[in-house]
């Protein structure tokens, strides 16, 4: 079983985009991203944090809007508006999940698709169905490049996705039938689970439930990627998958955390970076 180490591929990107970020700003380019968040989510302002670091550390700017809990759809969208006229703003991030009361998939039609870092403007979304080049989706980009930087072969084989989400789950099964991959969705509703799961060369997990896939779910010598992060009572942080046990079957799988979770981050300082360059070609 060898470990698939987001955390160190997460690394080698974000010191390439370093590199890059200083050639832009001899060009007078400089890279700027903008955060959303609604509310006060423990986890949201955790990730928001990360956000800040890595743009810290590759040189890209920051710049946070926190909005109250109460915050009404009008002034969401009204800054998304504004924010879309800045031209020194590159990328808009909206960090989810946002209050009940307002529409996430209305503001993330506003988010002007040649800022959206996320890839979750319907027009991206599209884009990503036909296989034209666009912003995809940070969290299966991720997991595309760590696949890819550790030669693991995508083409032909078949993946398995568990999750239909539109952050992670349908945009990693498009990922990867661009890849050639034979792609299999499952979700609450499929019927023998694990007739399928163990049918899988790749199997993608992303529903947010502990420790869920077990080792009697996986054909041995599967490639298995654990998009999950669960807190346990004891505070302690554990993936989707039954990771003790299944790690003895698998050929390659991620860590949680030090998997998936660093690389969504390096993907979306990616994406930033494609739209200051693309903005000013």
């Amino acid at each position: 079983m060898i470990l698939l180490e987001g955390k160190k591929v997460a690394q080698k990107i974000k010191d390439e985009l370093k590199n890059e970020v200083i050639k832009l700003k001899e060009e007078e380019i400089n890279p700027k991203l903008a955060v959303i968040m609604v509310g006060n989510d423990n986890a949201s302002h955790i990730y928001v944090r990360n956000k800040n670091r890595a743009c810290e550390y590759i040189g890209i700017d920051f710049e946070e809007y926190l909005l109250p809990e109460e915050t009404s759809q009008e002034e969401l969208i009204d800054l998304i508006d504004k924010l879309n006229k800045e031209k020194e703003i590159n990328g808009i991030l909206l960090q989810s999940p946002i209050p009940n009361h307002l529409d996430i998939n209305e503001a993330f039609k506003k988010i002007s698709p040649e800022k959206d870092v996320d890839g979750f403007n319907p027009v991206n979304v599209g884009k990503l169905v036909l296989g034209q080049d666009t912003f995809i989706s940070c969290t299966p980009y991720g997991i595309i490049k760590i696949l890819e930087d550790y030669n693991i072969e995508i083409e032909g084989k078949h993946a398995v996705v568990v999750g239909r989400s539109n952050i992670v789950g349908k945009p990693m099964s498009q990922c990867l039938l661009n890849k050639n991959a034979t792609v299999t969705i499952c979700h609450s509703k499929t019927k023998n689970l694990s007739s399928i799961t163990n049918q899988a060369d790749i199997l993608v997990v992303a529903i947010g439930k502990s420790k869920f896939i077990t080792e009697d779910m996986v054909k041995p010598g599967a490639v298995v990627i654990d998009v999950g992060i669960n807190r346990t009572e004891e505070g302690n942080l554990n993936g989707d998958v039954d990771f003790e046990n299944v790690s003895k079957k698998t050929s390659y799988i991620t860590p949680v955390p030090g998997g998936v979770g660093p690389m969504t981050i390096a993907m979306l300082m990616t994406n930033v970076v494609k739209a200051a360059k693309e903005q000013n070609k």
